[in-house]
C-alpha cells in the first residue's frame, strides 16, 4: 500500500518518473517503507541505489541529504561545508528581509564572496530527519468505535505528547507524530534542527521568478528559481544559535554534483518534504472545491493582489516591505486557479462518483457491511450541503484571505 500524506508538512515522500514508455508513478511513499513496498519496481526502472543508501539510520544515506527548510521547503546538502540548494521562491522571504532601497537583493540578486558575507536570518531553521517509525498501535491503543470525536481527540493528543517525549532526549531532538488517512494511521519522525542558516546567493528575481505569476504552475517552465544558502554549527558540530563562533556544519552525507547531464529516460526521484494532499477527498469536496472553495479564493485573493500592486509599483520601499507577502499569496492564489482548470479537466468529480458507486454496490450486497457502511457517504453529503446551504466554505474562505493578507 502506498503511504499517501493527508497531514501537514515534514513528511518525506518519494515520486518515481521515469522513461517515456513508462509513465510516471504518482505515488508517494515514506522512505523507510521503499525496500519493503516498491524497491523492486524502482530497480526495474532503473535505480542503482541500494535501500539503505536511501534510508538508513545506522549510517549515513539520502536521508542525510535532503533537509527540511524552515517547515515549508525542502533543501539539498551538497557539500562537506553544509552548502545547501534550494529554491529561489524558499529563500525569497529572507531575500526580502535584507533587501532595502539601497542593497535591493530581490531585484539585483545576492552573493557572498566569503564566509563572513553570507547573511544570517533569525528563525529560519534546517531539520535533519534522524529516523521515523509507525506509532499506530501504540497512538490507537485506548481509542474505542464508541468514543465521542472529543473523547478520540483527547486520547490519541494524550499518547501523542507521551510518544514525543520518549524520543526528545531530553530536548535534543524535535518529534512530531503525524496522522494518515485521516487518522487511521500514525508516525513518528525525530529531527535535529539547526538554527543558523545563513544566505549565500540568488539570482535576481528576472531569474529566479522569471515568467512571474504568468508562469507559475505553469510546464514546461523557464526560470532559474535557486537560491544557496549554509547550514553552521556549533564549533563542536552541534546545533546552536546564531554565533560568530559557529562554523559551516560537516553533514553526515552530502549530494555529488554530476556535470555529465542526463539522458531521455534516465531514472529520475524526487525525494522531499510535501505539503498535503486531497487525492482522497470524495466528490462532495470536489464538487465543493469546485463551486464554492476555488471560486472564493480567487475572487478574494485576487481582488487583494491588485490591491497590493497598486501601492507596490508606486513605492520601490512599499514593494520590498510587501514582496514575499504578495509573492505566497499570489502563489495560493494562482494555484487555486490551476486547480480548478485541473479537475474539470481530468473529469475528477465523475471519476470519484464512479467509484463511490462501486463502493455503494460493495456495501449493499451485504447486510454485516450495510450496518457498518450504509450511511457514510450520506452523512459526508449531508454535511457537504450543510455547508453549502450556509455559504460556509465561501465566507471562511473569505475571511481566511482577507485576515492573512498584509496590513
Amino acid at each position: 500500500m502506498k503511504k499517501t500524506l493527508f497531514t501537514l508538512i515534514l513528511l518525506a515522500g518519494l515520486i518515481t518518473g521515469l522513461k517515456a514508455e513508462n509513465p510516471p508513478d504518482e505515488g508517494m511513499w515514506l522512505p523507510m517503507f521503499v525496500e519493503r513496498l516498491n524497491y523492486v519496481d524502482m530497480q526495474k526502472m532503473g535505480l542503482k541505489l541500494t535501500p539503505q543508501e536511501i534510508y538508513d539510520i545506522n549510517h549515513s544515506s539520502l536521508k542525510d541529504a535532503i533537509v527540511n527548510l524552515g517547515g515549508f521547503c525542502t533543501a539539498e546538502v551538497v557539500s562537506n561545508q553544509g552548502l545547501l540548494f534550494t529554491n529561489h521562491h524558499c529563500s525569497y522571504d529572507a531575500i526580502q528581509k535584507h533587501s532595502s532601497i539601497d542593497h535591493d537583493y530581490l531585484t539585483d540578486g545576492f552573493w557572498a564572496r566569503s564566509l563572513e558575507e553570507e547573511l544570517p536570518n533569525e528563525g529560519l531553521t534546517v531539520s535533519f530527519l534522524v529516523k521515523m517509525d509507525d506509532v499506530t498501535s501504540r497512538v490507537l491503543e485506548k481509542v474505542s468505535p464508541e468514543m465521542s470525536e472529543s473523547e478520540r481527540s483527547s486520547a490519541v493528543g494524550k499518547a501523542i505528547e507521551m510518544l514525543k517525549e520518549e524520543e526528545s532526549a531530553e530536548g535534543k531532538y524535535e518529534v512530531s507524530v503525524k496522522g494518515f488517512y485521516n487518522g487511521n494511521e500514525y508516525y513518528r519522525f525525530v529531527y535535529e534542527v539547526y538554527e543558523d542558516v545563513r544566505l549565500v546567493g540568488a539570482p535576481p528575481s528576472a531569474i529566479g521568478k522569471f515568467g512571474g505569476d504568468t508562469d507559475n504552475w505553469m510546464w514546461p517552465r523557464h526560470t532559474g528559481d535557486f537560491s544557496i544558502m549554509r547550514v553552521y554549527s556549533g564549533p563542536d558540530g552541534k546545533p546552536a544559535p546564531y554565533s560568530k563562533e559557529n562554523i559551516p556544519l560537516k553533514p553526515k552525507h552530502f549530494l555529488k554534483i554530476s556535470i555529465d547531464g542526463v539522458e531521455r529516460g534516465d531514472y529520475t526521484m524526487i525525494w522531499g518534504y510535501p505539503g498535503t494532499t486531497d487525492r482522497y477527498r470524495t466528490s462532495h469536496g470536489i464538487q465543493a472545491t469546485l463551486s464554492e472553495i476555488d471560486p472564493a479564493i480567487v475572487k478574494v485573493g485576487g481582488r487583494i493582489l491588485e490591491i497590493m500592486k497598486s501601492d507596490m509599483d508606486k513605492s520601490d520601499e512599499v514593494r520590498i516591505k510587501y514582496a514575499s507577502n504578495y509573492a505566497g499569496l499570489a502563489n495560493f492564489w494562482k494555484n487555486k486557479i490551476g486547480e480548478k482548470r485541473g479537475l474539470k479537466r481530468l473529469d475528477v468529480y465523475d471519476k470519484k462518483k464512479a467509484i463511490e458507486d462501486q463502493f455503494s454496490s460493495w456495501v449493499n450486497a451485504e447486510e454485516s457491511r450495510k450496518a457498518i457502511y450504509g450511511n457514510a457517504l450520506q452523512d459526508i453529503s449531508d454535511v457537504y450541503t450543510a455547508y453549502a446551504e450556509t455559504k460556509y466554505n465561501t465566507k471562511l474562505w473569505y475571511l481566511q484571505i482577507s485576515f492573512s493578507a498584509p496590513r
